[in-house]
């Protein structure tokens, strides 16, 4: 019998931007059901209430039949256990986020060694787009529609 090719797409997507959008996209093809999984940070305050981030998700994928949505406030190890997930899906924009990344995954794999974590590069027009900036842009009062998914307007949802 043939598994299911389940990954889970964690972070905390605050706001979700074109860089996340961009690595879900070119992994369709890969899996055959992706979990966008909002997790609670424990080191962070979120700007966007998790039911509004888990509103814009959805109202994108909503099409999408392969795609989920799904919020967990446990591990993120644990929560792939929890949902059948054999694979864990992160972007990659720079060597240092590889470097925090591969740690991750190897603390994960020691964890569960049925989870293997896939990491796809950001594409190169893409790799200064992270939600940090985005945040910092909105804080000041800046259009952060270009960094956003097309037709997303934040104050929609």
């Amino acid at each position: 019998m043939i598994q299911k090719k389940i990954a889970v797409f964690p972070g905390s997507f605050d706001p979700f931007t074109t860089g996340h959008q961009n690595i879900i996209s070119r992994s369709l093809d890969l899996f055959d059901e992706i979990i966008i999984a909002i997790g609670a940070h424990s080191q962070k305050t979120s700007h966007f209430p998790l039911e509004k981030r888990l509103n814009i998700i959805r109202h994108l994928y909503k099409d999408e039949g392969k795609i989920k949505v799904d919020d967990y406030d446990n591990l993120t190890i644990d929560f792939c256990k929890k949902v059948g997930a054999n694979y864990l899906l992160r972007g990659l924009r720079t060597s240092a986020d590889f470097e925090y990344e591969r740690a991750i995954a190897q603390v994960n794999r020691k964890m569960n060694d049925q989870v293997e974590t896939v990491f796809l590069l950001t594409t190169p027009e893409l790799t200064p787009v992270n939600s940090t900036i985005v945040r910092e842009i909105l804080r000041h009062g800046g259009d952060v529609s270009q960094f956003l998914p097309s037709g997303i307007n934040l104050d929609d949802f």
